[in-house]
């Protein structure tokens, strides 16, 4: 960009899924110490979670987002007609997170993504209007993830980024790690918190409805995935701070998770 001529008067435009914006977003940030950038996301995951926020950043060998910073966008231009070329395996890996969402603060959200089909890439543009609107008034309520509230859109990223993390780039998008964490923050809610086994199974019936995931093969040994865990940003002086579920559409965080109780649930992922 320095050698093209740009200066602190130029802007970034990111084209393109979350690794497109967290990195445009990223280079926006330390460039001249921050320009402006805008986010034209154009997959289910970039639409209804990453374009919005201001996280930017890149993964390291060590860990997922691990280097990056706050950045918010001049303006996201979300145009649900992008999605429409998308390989389906790409298209079905973004409902992971409307899934979470839907999980967190809008249980009503699973009649509507319970009636569309997985194959239709022309999702209802209020539904992605009302995943965004989830997660920006998450993000308003705690742009820095310093009160605790937007840690809540960590659910089902924590094992999530584990396994993510665990196996080489592309192995799994990231909707389908995100699948198995969910399957894991569900076990976990049922364990700790007052999750009704009806309330797991209907989202554990949506995720499979979009073909992600909810089996952890055993080339992916448990040890790796706690490994990659321990060096996520979720985790402080080794203290581990995990989103549940006490009902559909009600989230919080809890301390009381135990590392036994996740390598248990990590073994767990592995049966049908």
């Amino acid at each position: 960009m320095t050698q093209q001529g740009h200066d602190r008067s130029s802007y970034v435009i990111a084209l393109g899924g979350g690794v497109v914006g967290d990195l445009a977003g990223f280079v926006a940030s330390v460039f001249y110490r921050g320009i402006p950038f805008v986010q034209i996301p154009t997959t289910i995951v970039s639409l209804v979670d990453s374009s919005v926020g201001g996280k930017t950043g890149v993964n390291i060998a060590e860990g997922k987002n691990l280097v990056g910073a706050f950045h918010q966008p001049q303006l996201v231009i979300a145009d649900p007609a992008t999605l429409a070329t998308l390989p389906g395996r790409e298209y079905r890996e973004g409902y992971a997170e409307a899934i979470k969402h839907a999980a967190i603060r809008d249980a009503a959200m699973f009649d509507q993504l319970e009636s569309l089909s997985s194959q239709d890439q022309s999702p209802p543009a209020e539904l992605i209007a009302r995943n965004i609107a989830i997660k920006a008034r998450v993000v308003e309520e705690d742009e820095q993830e310093t009160s605790g509230t937007r840690a809540l859109l960590n659910f089902g990223h924590t094992i999530g980024h584990g396994i993510e993390a665990s196996v080489a780039y592309g192995t799994f998008l990231h909707g389908e790690a995100i699948s198995l964490g969910i399957r894991a923050a569900l076990i976990l809610s049922e364990e700790y918190s007052s999750l009704s086994q009806q309330d797991s199974q209907r989202v554990l019936d949506l995720l499979k409805a979009y073909q992600l995931p909810l089996t952890l093969d055993s080339s992916i040994k448990t040890e790796v995935v706690l490994e990659k865990m321990k060096r996520d940003k979720k985790f402080s002086g080794g203290s581990i701070n995990f989103v549940l579920l006490s009902k559909l559409g009600s989230a919080f965080v809890s301390k009381e998770v135990t590392w036994d109780s996740i390598e248990s649930t990590i073994e767990a992922l592995r049966e049908v």
